[in-house]
């Protein structure tokens, strides 16, 4: 079975066109790489872009919509595969059981919370799977800066840092998603005396 990329991605048509470039250009470096998409289903912003690019590509596309937004008219019918469900917390898990790695391009509240739901899976230990956050023009500098008080401050450990990777470029995203494999987690809890 081909491997899938989950991407993770804004909706949004109002953003700076280099946004949708760089999502044009994973579109076709996961295709080249031997990678399928699973992602949000959608035909609008980043998620259209994206999956556009995998399928001029002969790639193959896997969205994964819930049935208000298909009725708003906002998927990509397109898909090789367009799976229906009922809600957004439907989404999230058919698509993390279908994909071998994560990738978070920029995006809104949507795609960080997707994302953090995997890093969360991540530090639990439930998910195994590599995790990219593509840092397109110090997009998630702020948050990384984040991770760092987080962990300062002891709300996690120094080895869950190695649960996610950051790529700079689009090539970068597959060299990070191989540096993350075998990456373990470390027990989430402290010893408390």
């Amino acid at each position: 079975m081909q491997k899938l990329l989950c991407v993770y991605c804004s909706s949004s048509d109002r953003l700076d066109p280099k946004y949708a470039a760089a999502a044009e250009e994973l579109g076709r470096e996961l295709v080249a790489r031997g990678f399928g998409l699973v992602y949000g289903g959608g035909k609008t912003g980043l998620m259209g872009a994206v999956a556009r690019a995998v399928k001029s590509r002969g790639g193959r596309v896997v969205g994964v919509i819930p049935e208000f937004m298909k009725a708003r008219e906002l998927a990509y019918d397109e898909a090789d595969e367009l799976v229906t469900v009922v809600t957004m917390r439907e989404r999230k898990l058919l698509m993390e059981a279908r994909a071998d790695a994560f990738v978070a391009l920029p995006g809104g509240f949507g795609t960080l919370e997707e994302i953090m739901e995997i890093l969360t899976l991540r530090q639990l230990d439930v998910v195994k799977k590599p995790c990219v956050f593509f840092n397109q023009d110090g997009f998630y500098d702020d948050l990384i800066k984040l991770f760092e008080k987080m962990l300062a401050e002891k709300f996690f450990k120094p080895s869950n840092m190695d649960l996610f990777r950051v790529a700079a470029s689009v090539s970068d995203i597959f060299t990070q998603i191989e540096a993350a494999r075998g990456v373990q987690a470390e027990s989430k809890w402290f010893q408390t005396r």
